[in-house]
């Protein structure tokens, strides 16, 4: 395949990460959980003890229903977030993705920094490609490779066309990827999960997507990080800025996203990722049909510091959603739906 070269991923990945780290580019739209209400029960009938929040996510068992959404990858210092993101991630119980794995494509030194197997022997673990980049020479096989390289249990492909349209030098061409997106699930062993990129997907793109082999939908819904935003600050040009910034409010809130493709899609498994950033946003997304919630943003800033900075943001966030399922008197996960009272429409 026709390769960019890998210093100038590298460079656009660390970039990435100071932007998100240091700058407000948060999207503009509510995520949606803030109009979203549980009951609460006085007379729970039963002690906080017996809240159980695990659950099982493409046949795997999780202790509670989160992931830690893909970030990075492809430089030094993403490794070690990855390594320290997935060693929480392993002593939570929970899944991780990891960021975007075309820089190992175009330079294989930099496998390295998506490595974490020794630190997560057993966690959940997801792959990621931007599904674009099958326009412009990644393969199947390519896709199948990288699942193994990093010993995934799956794989995500993202879908970001808004990002590359405002990324200088984006790749725009979508055209015709459906199909190659079937042969990619056809040449993988392991479930592949469709994700967003902070725009959210609607049900008619679900189900074509759900058409095309993949096994789950990652609403990955406005409301957290804007990916347009980021890209305006990344260009360097105040034009370019100024363009990025219009689109601050573009895309499907999380929880209206969620809510959709929950009505229309029953029986698919569903994450709900952009704009978590409690236990209750987490209580709230599975009220309204999410199977997994996906947390990055407020997970970077600890992975920075250590596994253990991670893993105490994880196990507040874990504490949280059990106290929200236990003040609504909420035993199981499964019966967060019947504590929903209402949701804007």
């Amino acid at each position: 395949m026709e390769r960019r070269p890998a210093s100038s991923t590298e460079a656009r990945k660390s970039r990435h990460l100071d932007i998100c780290l240091d700058e407000d580019v948060a999207s503009t739209l509510d995520a949606g959980f803030s109009v979203v209400r549980l009951r609460h029960e006085a007379l729970p009938e039963m002690a906080l003890t017996e809240v159980n929040a695990r659950t099982s996510f493409l046949g795997r068992e999780l202790r509670a229903p989160l992931l830690v959404s893909s970030m990075t990858g492809g430089t030094a210092r993403a490794g070690a977030i990855n390594r320290n993101l997935a060693a929480a991630a392993e002593r939570a119980g929970i899944a991780i993705g990891l960021g975007s794995q075309r820089a190992a494509l175009e330079d294989r030194a930099l496998l390295e920094t998506y490595r974490v197997r020794d630190v997560a022997p057993h966690v959940l673990l997801f792959a990621n490609i931007g599904a674009v980049q099958l326009n412009y020479g990644v393969t199947a096989a390519d896709a199948k490779a990288i699942v193994e390289s990093i010993g995934a249990d799956g794989l995500y492909l993202h879908f970001n066309p808004l990002q590359e349209a405002l990324q200088p030098g984006g790749d725009t061409n979508f055209s015709g990827l459906l199909e190659k997106i079937a042969q990619v699930v056809a040449a993988t062993t392991v479930p592949v999960i469709a994700k967003s990129v902070g725009s959210g997907i609607s049900v008619h793109t679900a189900r074509r997507l759900l058409g095309a082999g993949v096994a789950a939908i990652d609403v990955a819904g406005a409301g957290g990080t804007s990916w347009a935003r980021v890209e305006g600050r990344r260009a360097g040009d105040s034009r370019r800025e100024r363009l990025a910034e219009t689109f601050a409010g573009w895309g499907y809130p999380t929880a209206e996203a969620t809510r959709a493709l929950r009505k229309a899609l029953p029986g698919v498994p569903l994450v709900a990722s952009g704009g978590v950033r409690s236990g209750i946003d987490v209580a709230k997304a599975v009220a309204l049909g999410a199977t997994l919630c996906g947390l990055a943003q407020p997970l970077l800033e600890p992975a920075t510091r250590s596994a253990d900075a991670v893993f105490e943001a994880l196990d507040d966030l874990i504490a949280g959603l059990r106290i929200a399922m236990f003040a609504s008197g909420c035993r199981a996960l499964a019966d967060l739906p019947g504590a929903l009272l209402e949701t804007a429409e």
